[in-house]
């Protein structure tokens, strides 16, 4: 500690328990922590050069943190690691307004940043649920997605360029370099920011990052809500908006333990009357949006629908997705939550969504579920009573068990999370050995001295 202490003069090292703790994890529930040798928090670029450089002289591994909502365990300390906590780099440095882009470094909220573009009449599209904590690094580093990213797109698809300190091929460790560009087009050499994009902090620190934005909705979105007896038919409806052609900007679902929680927790006056919600936000413009919020709604009533109809209510409207946002934190307030991220093709939503009940019911485990069910991102939520070992092997068991499901059916472990430590094995039998192998020897040429946050994504260097 003494080495590293006078290593990074000018900085403070973080050694309190208490506050080293809260640093050291992410939300990703029962994923191993280690115990840090310290954090640091730093404000610019040239203070995480200053880290990375020491660091790689005494050997100290570097995990990189923003605002810690990460639900993979990407976050988390390795023994004998130094947290770099990069959520006071949070300026944002340029809105270009000419050519549609912005410029900030990791620290930035998300909202914050759609915020700031509002006022010049843009919009930064990505809108992960957890967009008023977490941070643009965050986002970009797993690869974020959201309520509307069925229509416009995840983080990877708004990421121009960025920053980053490194080591490896670009020299010392500490090196500054520049990925990307600031024009709409470019293929000069590799895709090298693309690359940086969901790697979860496994090749480098992120330190700045060149967006672009898209011009604010000219017109006030529409909402279609479909009620449904059960989860399989509101994903029968989802399947019927893909053959139809129909692309709102979110379809998004909500179980009954979802809306309940959030209703007993903020008493909104949700009435959780039917097993499953549809959720559908039009935002084309004038009579091609009135005729696609009809189309949606059809789409619904034909597929089984309780009933299905457009608010008229902009705030009641609101409130709906409001409800979807609130439903992981209302759930955590129930007990330990351990979330999934599977995706699958829209075509097997229905089934996969039957697959889920029959996974919780024969396990014994308590799952609600949430979901982009546009793109077929689903979020089954098991949830485990406090402090009780066996709910935790049931759910621990469950959860594996839905991630050889979602493969077995042309699907994905994590649509927008990440791997971090939660995910690498369902990763290994997603993506096979041959792949693994490529990706273990990329991270060994961009960080051969397994410095920037190892064991996670790929695993120890000699793990198969």
């Amino acid at each position: 500690m003494n080495d590293l202490a006078k290593a990074l003069p000018g900085l403070t090292l973080i050694e309190d328990g208490d506050v080293l703790s809260g640093l050291s994890h992410d939300d990703a529930e029962w994923a191993p922590v280690g115990r840090a040798l310290a954090a640091v928090r730093v404000t610019d670029a040239g203070e995480v050069q200053q880290v990375v450089r020491a660091c790689a002289a005494l050997s100290v591994p570097v995990v990189t943190r923003g605002a810690g909502t990460g639900l993979s365990g990407g976050a988390n300390a390795t023994d004998g690691c130094l947290v770099l906590d990069l959520s006071r780099m949070n300026r944002i440095l340029e809105i270009d307004t000419e050519n549609l882009l912005a410029v900030v470094q990791p620290g930035v909220i998300n909202n914050d940043l759609k915020a700031a573009v509002a006022e010049h009449g843009l919009w930064y599209p990505p809108d992960p649920a957890s967009a008023p904590w977490s941070t643009i690094g965050g986002n970009v580093s797993t690869n974020a997605g959201g309520l509307c990213c069925l229509k416009y797109g995840v983080t990877r698809d708004y990421v121009l360029g960025l920053e980053a300190v490194m080591g490896g091929p670009a020299g010392e460790y500490g090196s500054r370099v520049r990925f990307g560009r600031r024009t709409t087009k470019g293929v000069s050499g590799y895709d090298l920011t693309g690359l940086f994009v969901g790697s979860e902090g496994t090749f480098g620190v992120i330190t700045e990052i060149t967006l672009r934005l898209r011009p604010a909705p000219a017109a006030e979105p529409r909402t279609v809500v479909g009620a449904f007896d059960g989860l399989v038919a509101a994903g029968a409806a989802v399947a019927l908006c893909t053959r139809r052609g129909l692309q709102p900007a979110a379809l998004e679902l909500l179980d009954r333990h979802c809306m309940q929680a959030v209703e007993d927790w903020k008493h909104l006056g949700i009435e959780p009357g039917a097993a499953a919600l549809l959720l559908a936000r039009i935002d084309a413009p004038g009579e091609a949006g009135a005729a696609e919020a009809a189309a949606v709604a059809e789409a619904f009533t034909d597929a089984g629908a309780l009933w299905a109809e457009q608010s008229t209510d902009a705030v009641e409207a609101e409130a709906l997705f409001d409800v979807r946002r609130l439903a992981y934190p209302a759930l955590e307030r129930l007990g330990p939550v351990l979330t999934e991220d599977i995706c699958v093709p829209r075509s097997a939503v229905p089934a996969m969504l039957a697959t889920v009940e029959e996974i919780g019911q024969r396990h014994g485990v308590r799952i609600a579920t949430i979901a982009h069910a546009g793109d077929g991102n689903l979020h089954p939520l098991l949830i485990t009573p406090p402090g009780d070992a066996e709910a935790r092997r049931a759910a621990q068991a469950a959860f594996e068990e839905l991630l050889g499901a979602a493969i077995a059916v042309g699907g994905t472990v994590t649509g927008e999370h990440g791997v971090g430590l939660l995910k690498r094995g369902g990763m290994r039998q997603e993506l096979g050995p041959e792949v693994c192998a490529v990706q273990r020897a990329v991270k060994n040429t961009l960080d051969p001295l397994d410095l920037f946050n190892p064991g996670k994504v790929v695993g120890a260097p000699d793990a198969s």
